[in-house]
């Protein structure tokens, strides 16, 4: 971590990341990076991006894969495990009350209308928090990386080539073009 002070306390990551699990409704990353950021100083915005990059390498959820290598980094496996159980056990039990009345009201047409609106806002921070997490990478000179993540969205997402056959290409090359750079 940056010099932000002392690492949190245990309590302190597990009523944050609490928080977090409340906060969010369609999707926690925008309110993540607000209370590691930006209100608790845990972290610096790239070092937000930098753990936010490595969680969605790794298999599961990218905002639990954060709450448990955030819990790590600060305090092993005991902050691993207080970092999860903050973000998992809130929203675990608000989804089991919501999914009770959501059984028994679900077809009003007004809760239908509510649900509506709370996807746009979901969206519209999801969006904001994006542009937030680009700030970072704009100030970064454009290095071969940058190319090839470029190239892989361009042939996958626009192209439509198959991934197998992408990876297969990239793999080599970005593996290539990282041991080049560090001569």
């Amino acid at each position: 971590m940056g010099a932000h002070g002392p690492p949190p306390r245990l309590s302190e990551i597990f009523v944050g990341f609490a928080k977090i699990s409340l906060s969010g409704f369609g999707g926690v990353l925008a309110w993540s990076r607000r209370m590691l950021v930006d209100e608790k100083r845990w972290l610096s915005p790239t070092e937000f991006n930098e753990l936010y990059a490595l969680c969605q390498v790794l298999p599961g959820q990218n905002v639990i894969n954060l709450s448990v290598m955030f819990g790590a980094r600060v305090h092993g496996v005991r902050g691993a495990v207080t970092a999860c159980l903050g973000l998992i056990t809130p929203a675990l039990a608000l989804v089991l009350v919501l999914g009770a009345l959501y059984g028994r009201y679900g077809e009003l047409p007004r809760l239908r209308g509510l649900l509506a609106a709370l996807a746009a806002a979901a969206a519209g921070l999801i969006i904001a928090t994006s542009a937030r997490m680009a700030g970072p990478l704009l100030r970064t000179p454009v290095k071969p990386a940058h190319i090839i993540a470029v190239g892989a969205f361009a042939t996958i997402g626009v192209l439509h080539l198959s991934l197998p056959a992408v990876l297969a290409a990239l793999i080599p090359l970005s593996v290539g073009l990282a041991f080049w750079e560090r001569l």
